[in-house]
């Protein structure tokens, strides 16, 4: 799996993280898409060896990214730091990663790509025009106070885009509106104010049209990596209204991988084929470490912890930017499912690498690969306990409009990266359908 957040060697120990701008988890082969095994086929790629002194100097440890895996790329614990004085909870969200969570244990076999951000901003979005139960059933989940989701996603998009970031950024909301629908005023005001939203008038009547004009927009926001995020088929003439949520990343890395360092290696598949895939190679100081997970068993009354442990490791890739940084984290032994680590992943734990890790002198060993992912979220969002807006008696979204009952019919997402040698492209464009 892979899950991008925090990270770099100044990172303060005290500074919160900041939620995942993208999420993905790699599970064996697909086609050519999927580059990431369950077994390591060789036994140089069985164990990590641990540094040891020898005349001051250490000797390289091997991380070698040779079983499923989840990585995290976001913004680093140093930048947010800025923002100290709010509470952590009042700066992070886990919605997105809890349903990054929800899609693997639906397809623990798949490539999973999710952008965390695009889900909580189109869920921002929404929650300034929900009202009643439907408000309350997102904020909740989003872990927000009643009045501080747009407070903090305003910040969050605020240091993402930051001028100070070398990286290229850019985070871009609208709303397209079936023509002549009225919408409260103050949920406009709002929206543009927190999120920049642009509301943008489309003939619904006209499902082809109506798509181009959407698609345009998402392709011109993604530079050209997206170019679809909404089909005919996802609107009709009773469509009022689709919001969308646009992420674009380009980093380049700190330390750049050298091309003649890449060499095809094999890999065991999910399906227990060998395939040879791209491995990106280079010997540098990176910050890492080893954390543990403690395994549960049920029992008669409750869960116990048994004494053994599950232990992964944890590495930080910088971006050159120094804002930015990628997180890698996989179990070190090839028996550990990915599973077992998944669910312990939230902003707290990422908060507990970024005071873990220290710097060493390591061999990364890391797939080269392309990964793209179009996800369906109504139903991991409603395992949530997001359901009240999906369900047309119930939804209230009375701060969007007082003269129409609307409620969700589709929330989709769309993402893509690209791991290489020079660093990582990564987008993402999250819609929802409101009728």
């Amino acid at each position: 799996m892979v899950q991008p957040d925090l990270g770099t060697t100044s990172i303060p120990a005290s500074a919160p993280p900041h939620p995942a701008l993208l999420s993905i988890v790699n599970d064996g082969p697909q086609g050519e898409q999927q580059f990431i095994s369950r077994k390591c086929m060789s036994e140089e790629f069985k164990h990590c060896i641990l540094p040891t002194p020898r005349g001051g100097d250490f000797q390289p440890e091997i991380m070698n990214w040779h079983f499923s895996f989840v990585f995290l790329l976001g913004t680093l614990a140093s930048v947010c730091s800025q923002f100290n004085f709010y509470p952590l909870e009042e700066l992070s969200s886990d919605v997105g990663i809890q349903v990054f969570n929800q899609i693997v244990k639906a397809k623990p076999q798949d490539n999973v790509v999710v952008s965390p951000h695009g889900i909580a901003s189109v869920l921002g979005v929404l929650q300034l025009g929900a009202d009643g139960k439907t408000k309350k059933q997102l904020t909740t989940m989003m872990r927000y106070s009643v009045n501080g989701v747009g407070k903090a996603l305003k910040k969050i998009n605020r240091l993402i885009v930051s001028k100070k970031n070398k990286d290229i950024v850019t985070i871009a909301n609208a709303v397209f509106a079936k023509s002549g629908f009225k919408m409260e005023v103050p949920f406009v005001t709002r929206n543009k104010e927190v999120f920049q939203c642009s509301v943008k008038s489309v003939d619904f009547e006209e499902p082809n049209s109506a798509c181009d004009s959407i698609n345009q927009w998402v392709k011109n926001e993604t530079r050209g990596m997206i170019d679809q995020v909404v089909a005919p088929d996802d609107v009709d003439s009773l469509t009022r209204l689709v919001l969308v949520n646009a992420v674009y990343f380009k980093g380049l890395w700190k330390s750049r991988f050298r091309p003649e360092n890449t060499k095809k290696r094999p890999f065991s598949g999910a399906d227990g084929k060998i395939y040879q895939v791209p491995m990106l190679s280079q010997l540098s100081i990176f910050r890492c470490g080893k954390l543990s997970v403690p395994t549960e068993y049920p029992r008669r009354g409750g869960t116990t912890s048994t004494p053994n442990e599950l232990w992964y490791n944890i590495i930080e890739l910088p971006y050159h930017g120094e804002m930015i940084s990628m997180l890698i984290a996989l179990p070190t032994e090839s028996t550990t499912p990915l599973s077992a680590i998944i669910p312990h992943i939230s902003t707290k734990t990422i908060g507990s690498w970024m005071t873990t890790m220290v710097a060493k002198r390591v061999q990364v060993i890391l797939p080269k690969f392309t990964a793209v992912a179009e996800t369906d979220l109504k139903d991991p969002l409603k395992a949530l306990g997001i359901t009240d807006m999906f369900d047309e008696s119930k939804a209230n979204f009375a701060k969007i409009t007082r003269t129409e009952g609307l409620h969700v019919s589709h929330v989709l997402q769309k993402t893509k990266i690209e791991v290489s040698e020079d660093g990582t492209k990564a987008s993402a464009a999250t819609s929802k359908s409101l009728y």
